[in-house]
């Protein structure tokens, strides 16, 4: 399997979770699963097959989590000189010069990505374009709605 590359704050998210499920949610699963064995006949008691269903999803999201940290590469972009040159965890400010909209964004994991925090994952179409370029560079990117092109006004390391 390859290295999954993530942001510290993307690593950090997903220890907490993990940090979670298995401090917090799996024991009260636990629990409400013994409460649901004490209400009797298990073929047709909801709240035991809910609990079960609860804690399989719980088991499946622990299992993927500590699969992802395992291959991840955390990759802390502050502790890399900033060459200007557009990298993952780098945060881009972009001119598109249709709309004339200027727009800030960081590239991140896939897991990290939030267009509403405008977090875009890596393997974006917009960040396969931005990645390797330099400020005041153009480039073209196929989006659903056509080509677009974006200036790059500034490149951060943050």
């Amino acid at each position: 399997m390859s290295n999954i590359p993530m942001t510290v704050a993307g690593a950090e998210s997903l220890q907490a979770e993990l940090k979670r499920l298995k401090s917090e949610d799996r024991p009260r699963i636990i629990q409400a699963i013994a409460d649901a064995r004490e209400h009797g006949d298990l073929k047709e008691n909801a709240e035991y097959h809910a609990a079960r269903e609860q804690q399989s999803f719980c088991e499946g999201r622990i299992q993927e989590i500590e699969s992802k940290l395992s291959n991840s590469q955390v990759i802390d972009v502050t502790k890399i000189p900033n060459n200007g040159k557009v990298i993952f965890g780098a945060t881009v400010t972009v001119f598109n010069t249709s709309s004339e909209d200027e727009v800030t964004y960081r590239i991140v994991g896939d897991d990290e990505a939030d267009i509403k925090k405008n977090l875009i994952s890596v393997n974006s179409p917009l960040s396969r374009g931005l990645i390797g370029k330099e400020v005041d560079d153009s480039t073209i990117v196929n989006t659903p709605g056509g080509e677009v092109e974006y200036e790059i006004v500034k490149v951060e390391y943050l």
